[in-house]
């Protein structure tokens, strides 16, 4: 065990680049122009690693980026030199930049090599951001913060500029501060992804970035923030109903903050998209409530104890949340409206609770304890669990977790599994065996997400990717899986076999076969089997489109589902996305046959000052639901003013009754 651990505290060891942190009396004009005196003094990163397609080899362009930093922020610039034209399309927030040319900054600030927060920005300007978790496996997308960003073109390529406040992010503050750093850029026309610190496992691998050094950073300044808003709903039929509430937050320290809610608004949150669900299982749907974004990707274990979907209507809400040396601390609490009927008659409230407790081991690998709970009607459903997630090499690691349930069953409430896995940037494979008792998910899934249990289950992956220099093909991928299971009484319930097979070509096509079998035990015996093809031509700049068929047999129904997606610009500000999936069952008893259109548009006044709509139907359940939002985010992102008009929203699954209703939504930042 000695040797084990000292094997991995030397793979651990600290990474070779490394800037020393610059500080500056005068900061930069974020305007998109490198200027040479704003800054001459910086720290300054070259010779750019290529992450893909060529890994370990240098950038076949020249990138240089710039640091420095004061008492509030950090600033970062890019140059970024390129003799053809540059790839600039997406201009909506938190857009995927990596489907432009684009710059990135990778930020540890806590330096745990574990978890970062990553900024980033294309030609126009336009932000994303979001959060990194567990060296690279967890990336949370969701996540916001006040950040300040430009760009430019100019005859050598582009510039950007960034402006990341302290008061945004968690932070090791103090004299002669490290931070983890690295600094990236996308080529969207030759699809080259390269980094400062390199060549990575991963792009998001926290471990393998460089060193920020010699920071002398203060504790927060403005430690108090308030959000609050107020709502007003004009609805057909109905009185007009007059909403407010808020958020706050207060920093204890600088890695450690308060969060507080009250009567939080979700009206003019964009609908869940609606899919085919060939399976009998639950489908998980993604969280975009504000409330619960900071640090959900904490929460994202496989065996998942807490799904925040499963909070609707609520009061009002608390959560610490952050760092205290090498522990991680997540602890919320919310409080709903009444939801249910209780026993006596009465409509009664539920406490949701949650807390989970972290810490760092073996350099970049931690285990965790974890509890949630609700409580309704003096009852108590939830669980206690650990985690930990393991890494003895850049490449070898292995996850695991045990839960115990409680509730309404006390027998069966046991769950575990175990996977080792190896991750490299052109590959994976992992083996898991996983243990669920016969009534652990109806005691956990009233506050948690576990589609099925009563399993004893054993599954195993093998991934690979192959970049070629030369020929008609640029990359073929391979994905293969293989699972089955057992009930805990010994039962074969399930085997499944995934085979797919992709390729995309120098003139810009792309193309991927894809094979099903498997066999499901529920009222009886059933094989299913399905076959699908998919055929797609990308610019590499925004406009694309895709055509897919997948015929087969499911539950004892011949099925066809037809699949399209389709990308366009119309000009710089103007843009739309289109979905659609076509599915017949034949025989159809329970009517599931469908045609699910999903339309998205938005258009761009100013990255601050935009339009968007968003359209879908499921004839399958007489769902059409329209809702388009104008937003001025006078102070981004969290200050806005919104006018938001929706028809037919509902769940997921249900059925449109929604009239026609106008919000009308102000923000307000303190």
């Amino acid at each position: 065990m000695v040797l084990i651990c000292a094997a991995v505290q030397v793979l651990a060891a600290a990474p070779s680049f490394e800037l020393r942190a610059v500080r500056t009396d005068v900061p930069p004009v974020i305007d998109g122009t490198v200027g040479q005196g704003e800054w001459a003094d910086a720290s300054r990163a070259t010779d750019f690693i290529q992450y893909e397609p060529r890994r370990g080899e240098g950038s076949s362009v020249r990138t240089e980026a710039f640091v420095l930093y004061d008492d509030l922020h950090l600033y970062v610039a890019f140059r970024a030199y390129d003799e053809s034209p540059v790839a600039a399309q997406l201009s909506g927030r938190d857009a995927d930049l990596f489907e432009d040319d684009a710059v990135v900054v990778l930020l540890d600030s806590t330096h745990d090599r574990q978890s970062a927060f990553y900024f980033m920005t294309n030609p126009l300007g336009t932000q994303a951001d979001g959060r990194i978790g567990d060296d690279g496996r967890v990336r949370d997308t969701t996540w916001d913060a006040p950040w300040e960003s430009a760009a430019q073109r100019t005859p050598e390529g582009w510039t950007a500029e960034m402006s990341i406040p302290f008061s945004s992010i968690k932070y090791a503050a103090g004299d002669e501060v490290t931070w983890g750093l690295n600094l990236g850029r996308s080529r969207r026309r030759t699809l080259e992804v390269s980094f400062w610190a390199g060549p990575l496992e991963n792009r998001d691998r926290v471990s393998q970035a460089g060193d920020l050094v010699g920071l002398r950073v203060p504790p927060p300044v403005d430690r108090l923030q308030l959000i609050p808003y107020g709502l007003s709903q004009l609805e057909e039929g109905t009185s007009t109903d007059w909403r407010a509430g808020g958020d706050v937050r207060y920093k204890l320290t600088s890695q450690l903050a308060l969060y507080g809610t009250v009567n939080p608004d979700f009206a003019t949150v964009e609908a869940d998209q609606e899919v085919v669900n060939l399976t009998r299982f639950e489908i998980s749907l993604p969280e975009k409530r504000q409330f619960f974004l900071e640090g959900n990707e904490l929460f994202q274990q496989r065996i998942r104890t807490f799904y925040s979907r499963r909070i609707t209507d609520i009061v009002a809400g608390g959560k610490l949340l952050g760092r205290e040396g090498p522990w991680t601390l997540s602890l919320l609490t919310t409080q709903s409206k009444p939801f249910e009927e209780a026993s006596s008659g009465v409509p009664s409230r539920a406490n949701y609770s949650v807390a989970r407790v972290q810490r760092d081991v073996l350099g970049r690998s931690y285990v965790a304890l974890m509890a949630a709970n609700r409580r309704f009607e003096g009852r108590d459903q939830g669980s206690v669990g650990l985690d930990t997630n393991l890494f003895f090499s850049d490449t070898w690691g292995m996850t695991g977790q045990v839960v115990h349930s409680h509730g309404e069953h006390d027998k069966g409430t046991l769950a575990f599994f175990l996977r080792p896995a190896y991750d490299s940037s052109t590959g994976h494979f992992h083996v898991r065996y996983s243990h669920l008792g016969e009534r652990f998910a109806d005691n956990v899934n009233v506050i948690g997400f576990v589609p099925d249990d009563d399993r004893r289950e054993l599954d195993s992956a093998v991934e690979k990717t192959l970049w070629l220099k030369s020929g008609p093909v640029e990359r073929l991928a391979y994905d293969s899986n293989y699972k089955i299971y057992w009930s805990q009484s010994g039962v074969l319930r399930s085997w499944e076999i995934r085979q797919e097979l992709g390729t995309e070509l120098r003139n810009r096509f792309s193309a991927e076969v894809s094979y099903i079998a498997d066999f499901q035990r529920f009222e009886k015996d059933f094989r299913n089997r399905r076959l699908g093809f998919e055929i797609g031509y990308n610019t590499r700049e925004y406009q694309s489109a895709e055509v897919g068929f997948t015929f087969g047999r499911n539950f004892d129904s011949d099925f066809r589902l037809w699949t399209a997606t389709a990308r366009y610009k119309f000009s710089d500000q103007l843009s739309a996305e289109y979905e659609l999936e076509h599915l017949t069952l034949d025989p159809d008893p329970e009517g599931e046959s469908t045609w699910i259109h999903v339309l998205r548009a938005s258009h761009f006044f100013t990255k601050d000052l935009f339009l968007r709509v968003f359209f879908q139907t499921n004839t399958a359940i007489d769902r059409s639901n329209i809702q388009t939002v104008f937003v001025y985010r006078y102070r981004p992102p969290f200050g806005t003013f919104q006018i938001a008009y929706q028809r037919g929203t509902a769940e997921f699954g249900q059925r449109s009754e929604q009239g026609n209703t106008l919000f009308f939504k102000v923000t307000a930042v303190f």
